[in-house]
């Protein structure tokens, strides 16, 4: 019998809460990978009283009998992972089992300090909003095929012949570029060893776990982080992450095939939101963009920065569903929109005085679109216990019926509350 794979990606600006619906999903499944990106992502868990943040650690961790992989695509800061392993370790909740790819690389020091002291050297306008978790540093190393692996902590001669030619190279960067202190490499060396020896029982290859659970018949559930119009390539250029959150980098960074993808599900904050710099056409600055903000807790899960919050654009959910192949979107925080007389999604762009309901990447052209609106009847229901479709007000959902007829694809879960059990379920 041949196991599933559907794959759980960000349609919007990332933060549309992908850790909950990898949550509500995961006891239907086998395996649990996240394929990209790193400890700048924050997937936020809650269940009971309980919450859990997961930087690099996949949502499906509070599962007894899972297995969580985190594939080689993803940059990997060891020290954020084992502070993960050991909060969970201390509330009694690793119960499930975990797989690191020997492929994915490592956050180093340097990398941090360079991600820091680039961004600060960036005028104003041209800052790009990162975490300074040194995600894109590291995903350069790893393009210019000089990155310190997984594999390589546990490999000392390795390792060493791999820290003494990169830290040369950083050395300069920091003192001569950028006046910092020079990083000695004894401390650096013995740390990544530490590194090592706590991880090594959890190192392997994390491709084949994945190929042998879909040969036995097993679920498998990709974790994207960040979101479609953060990716490198599809994303809003130049203000995006350093890797591919699109559902087609699942397949690339956990090493399966793209015809092994069974279903793609977006998940979609039932209005917008984006942290740092870059284009954000339905962005709301005044009071709607604050109401949002704090009935949605817009904080970031891994910064504590406050989020820009706005309407949902449409322009830019079709282009996801297009980017990515969506057959289906998870919609969440629909019940932040109680208490809302109207409701506004943008239809379409005005640019340069032309119409166009077509979404470009290119932040320059993207900073000049106005969006036309459509407002819809709002509701002023309570929707924390609904957990029926047809529970939900009226006015909720043909809300939710807008969506589906405007993409042209079916939502089959409802978030109505930040909880597990707050979730609606259509057609999963």
């Amino acid at each position: 019998m041949k196991g599933r794979v559907e794959v759980i990606v960000g349609s919007q600006w990332g933060d549309e809460g992908k850790g909950r619906v990898v949550d509500a999903l995961a006891d239907r499944v086998e395996v649990v990978a996240r394929y990209q990106g790193g400890a700048n992502a924050g997937h936020t868990v809650i269940v009971g009283s309980e919450k859990f943040v997961f930087h690099l650690l996949p949502s499906g961790m509070l599962y007894t009998g899972k297995v969580c992989v985190i594939g080689g695509g993803v940059v990997v800061d060891p020290e954020q992972l084992l502070a993960e392993l050991a909060d969970l370790q201390a509330k009694g909740r690793d119960r499930a089992r975990l797989v690191i790819s020997g492929t994915a690389h490592v956050v180093m020091p340097y990398h941090k300090l360079l991600d820091e002291a680039e961004e600060g050297q960036r005028s104003s306008g041209k800052k790009i909003g990162t975490t300074k978790r040194g995600i894109g540093p590291c995903y350069m190393d790893k393009i210019s095929r000089v990155g310190i692996r997984m594999e390589d902590l546990l490999l000392p001669d390795v390792l060493r012949d791999k820290l003494t030619f990169n830290l040369e190279g950083k050395n300069r960067l920091l003192t001569r570029m950028y006046d910092r202190r020079p990083l000695a490499f004894d401390e650096i060396y013995e740390k990544a060893l530490g590194w090592g020896k706590c991880l090594a029982p959890y190192v392997g290859d994390a491709s084949l776990v994945i190929a042998e659970a879909l040969d036995e018949g097993k679920g498998v559930l990709l974790e994207g982080a960040q979101g479609t119009l953060l990716d490198v390539d599809h994303g809003t250029y130049p203000f995006v992450t350093s890797s591919n959150p699109v559902a087609s980098g699942g397949c690339t960074g956990t090493g399966i095939g793209p015809r092994k993808v069974d279903r793609v599900i977006g998940v979609t904050k039932a209005y917008c939101t984006r942290v740092g710099e870059g284009p954000f056409p339905t962005e709301d600055l005044g009071p709607t963009g604050n109401y949002l903000r704090e009935k949605g807790g817009e904080f970031g899960a891994t910064t504590g920065r406050p989020r820009r919050c706005g309407w949902m654009d449409m322009v830019a959910l079709r282009y996801a569903v297009q980017v990515n192949g969506m057959d289906a979107i998870a919609l969440t925080k629909l019940d932040v929109l109680t208490g809302m007389k109207e409701i506004l999604v943008a239809e379409s762009y005005e640019i340069d005085g032309v119409s166009t309901d077509r979404f470009s990447g290119a932040a320059h052209r993207l900073v000049q679109a106005t969006p036309v609106y459509r407002a819809l009847p709002g509701w002023q229901e309570d929707l924390s216990s609904c957990r029926r479709f047809d529970e939900l007000p009226q006015a909720a959902q043909n809300y939710v019926t807008y969506l589906e007829e405007a993409t042209g694809i079916p939502v089959v879960l409802i978030g109505v509350g930040p909880a597990r059990e707050a979730t609606i379920l259509r057609g999963l």
